[in-house]
């Protein structure tokens, strides 16, 4: 028998989930249907898993070290078993908290694959969902006013390195792997190339990057990614940029090898694994969207800033439709969504005042604009920088490496944008979104008394460095 829903949900990553929580929040009677496991890639094959083997490895790297500190443990090995349980018990923790919201707010769940129909018995407009479910019993038939697509997105790969789960492997392949590789080779140095490499480097795996562009994390401030260069090569990883990877030169035998164009010359790369990060692409295959007048572009689903698609009762969030490929930005475009539904007049996201973060070591934030966008843009800008070097907490965490990097509008004195590379910067960027949403200056975040000695004391001090007046530069 068919069930009636204000909203319909596809997909229960972070997007779908939150967007779930505020539709209860605000009375809608609502379902999930998730094929997978709740929390969606986020939680089981993505932010959460790898920022915890992360953090395993800057534990044994630190350890390794430990001496500096006046320490002195003998030697440190890696059990990569218990690491690897340490990850799946903080993913199945945050699973059931996940599972008990859904309860809290009481939404069902259908755990099974749904697809959009086109007009039918049910409804004069497409927007009926058939759930073929897990177990193998009837197809469930949800009949929704509205619906939300956040089916998210997967790895990409390129054509003839397809993963196979021994020699070569994308991030879901890597998170589930029993042994450390000693030499690995990673094709693409974005955010999710990077952070592989550090982990893999901490963890003790000799780790070459290959970069289509002429520099490792490309979207970043120039100057943020030639000090992550510096410091990944001076930790032993190999980088090599404006390289392209031709992938009909593989070979698989007691390991892998492939060559690159660099620069007109051929040359040849080999490792024990290869790990291909270069982006990922919207899940939309299979859920119907060809019983809609939805576009595509590209693959990801058009949308309009409340996230209504070509049909205005079905909406899209997050990874499916491009943007942004970050949960946090999902989360938040499903509540616009689901405000929007609601009938509400949520603010669109400026999504210039997203934080972005890169969790590798060193870490990586930053929001608003570059300095070369900035002046793309027509800004005369005006920027104040300062090192950790200078920086009490940092000497005394022994992680001085890094800088603040402030970005202003000489006319106006507003701040552009903000970019940070060095210890737990990660952490500190909310400052600086803050400061950007509430359309401060670099003297307004000056005068904001930093307490001593923490890390956010560069944050002040890049602040006073715009004016060329920071205190211990």
């Amino acid at each position: 028998m068919a069930q009636e829903y204000d909203l319909v949900i596809l997909g229960g990553g972070t997007g779908g989930y939150v967007a779930a929580i505020r539709a209860s929040q605000l009375g809608l009677k609502t379902a999930i249907v998730e094929k997978g496991k709740l929390g969606g890639t986020c939680l089981h094959k993505g932010c959460i898993p790898s920022k915890a083997l992360l953090r395993s490895a800057e534990v044994f790297a630190t350890a390794k070290k430990s001496d500096e500190y006046g320490v002195e443990i003998g030697d440190v090995s890696v059990n990569f078993a218990k690491v690897q349980e340490r990850k799946n018990k903080i993913v199945d923790g945050l699973h059931k908290g996940v599972q008990h919201l859904m309860k809290q707010g009481k939404i069902d769940v259908f755990e099974g694959m749904g697809r959009i129909l086109g007009p039918s018995i049910f409804s004069p407009m497409p927007g009926t969902i058939s759930v073929e479910m897990n177990d193998g019993t009837d197809n469930e038939m949800l009949i929704p006013k509205n619906v939300i697509v956040a089916t998210g997105s997967r790895p990409r790969t390129l054509p003839g390195l397809e993963a196979d789960g021994d020699f070569v492997m994308t991030s879901d392949e890597a998170l589930v792997m029993e042994t450390l590789p000693k030499s690995i080779i990673i094709v693409g140095g974005g955010v999710i190339g990077i952070e592989w490499a550090s982990m893999l480097s901490d963890f003790g795996t000799e780790v070459t990057v290959i970069e289509y562009a002429d520099r490792i994390i490309p979207t970043e401030d120039k100057e943020i990614s030639k000090e992550m260069q510096r410091l990944m090569k001076k930790r032993g990883v190999k980088i090599v940029t404006s390289a392209k990877v031709l992938p009909e030169t593989l070979q698989k035998g007691e390991g892998v090898a492939i060559s690159a164009e660099i620069k007109g010359e051929l040359k040849e790369f080999s490792a024990e694994k290869l790990l291909v990060s270069v982006g990922r692409q919207a899940n939309t295959e299979g859920i119907g969207i060809e019983n809609t007048e939805i576009q595509l572009d590209r693959g990801f689903i058009l949308t309009n800033e409340y996230f209504q698609t070509k049909e205005s009762h079905i909406y899209a969030i997050g990874d499916v439709i491009g943007g942004l490929q970050l949960a946090h930005v999902a989360s938040h475009e499903g509540i616009v969504a689901v405000e929007h539904i609601a009938g509400h007049s949520p603010a669109p996201i400026d999504y210039k005042l997203v934080s972005k973060c890169i969790y590798s070591h060193p870490e990586v934030s930053g929001v608003g604009y570059t300095e070369d966008e900035a002046k793309e843009k027509g800004f005369k800008v005006k920027v104040g920088k300062f090192s950790f070097r200078a920086i009490g907490k940092a000497l005394v965490y022994g992680e001085s490496d890094g800088f603040v990097k402030i970005v202003a509008d000489e006319e106006t004195d507003d701040i552009l944008g903000v970019h940070m590379i060095g210890p737990h910067v990660t952490d500190m960027i909310s400052e600086a979104g803050l400061a950007m949403v509430l359309d401060a200056t670099p003297w307004e975040i000056s005068h904001t008394i930093h307490p001593h000695p923490t890390l956010s004391e560069a944050i002040g001090e890049a602040a006073l460095a715009v004016y060329g007046k920071a205190i211990h530069s």
